[in-house]
């Protein structure tokens, strides 16, 4: 499954950066896209793991850029 979803508060492209290359380490994973000209998040995972994923993703997120949040 492939979803697309907006990022708020996300302050640089560095930070989309590094939050791309944190998701990208998630079991489960099959494709990451953070872009921070459109404050988009493109994440394509197992249909059946894809909850789980996501809630992985947001965490990482979170841990990179405290404020920045993934609008699910």
């Amino acid at each position: 499954m492939k979803r697309a979803f907006r990022i708020e508060d996300l302050d640089c492209a560095h930070c989309a950066m590094k939050i791309q290359q944190g998701i990208e380490k998630i079991d489960g994973v099959e494709a990451v896209s953070v872009n921070f000209l459109l404050q988009k998040l493109t994440l394509e995972a197992d249909d059946a793991r894809f909850d789980e994923v996501l809630k992985k993703a947001v965490k990482v997120a979170r841990k990179i850029e405290p404020d920045c949040r993934i609008v699910v």
